[in-house]
């Protein structure tokens, strides 16, 4: 149904409202990126309105810390642009900080936690092998 591919990679071992956390994160990061991915308004048989959401399912998956890291690497390689989140940031309490501490690293050693894409099915595969779904 989709030419695309909508993968959110998380760090196997991160405590679940870490993963929650990061995955809501690099999650807006694609939205803000592609805008078109998101429907129309939900409305209830009442009458009430809700938010819109993705179109596209978003496939979650898992990996240790070097796959991730082979991971960023093969999309920087590849030219397609992703949402990074890096252990770092735990310790930061809003978006300035964020990036702050984000800028302190190259991609050799960042400590990534969690990346996002959306790209071409194929490519989105290629780049996310070594990883797996999440439980």
């Amino acid at each position: 149904m989709f030419d695309t591919k909508f993968a959110i990679v998380l760090q196997d071992d991160l405590p679940v409202w870490q993963k929650l956390n990061v995955t809501a994160f690099l999650t807006s990061g694609i939205v803000a990126r592609f805008p078109d991915i998101i429907g129309e308004p939900y409305r209830d048989r009442a009458g009430n309105l809700y938010n819109p959401l993705s179109i596209q399912p978003v496939i979650v998956l898992s990996a240790d810390r070097p796959t991730l890291s082979a991971i960023h690497r093969r999309a920087l390689e590849r030219g397609v642009t992703s949402s990074l989140y890096v252990e770092e940031m735990f310790s930061t309490g809003h978006d300035v900080a964020n990036r702050a501490v984000f800028e302190q690293f190259a991609p050799d050693d960042a400590k990534v936690v969690g990346i996002a894409l959306r790209d071409e099915k194929k490519l989105v595969d290629k780049i996310t092998k070594g990883a797996r779904m999440h439980p």
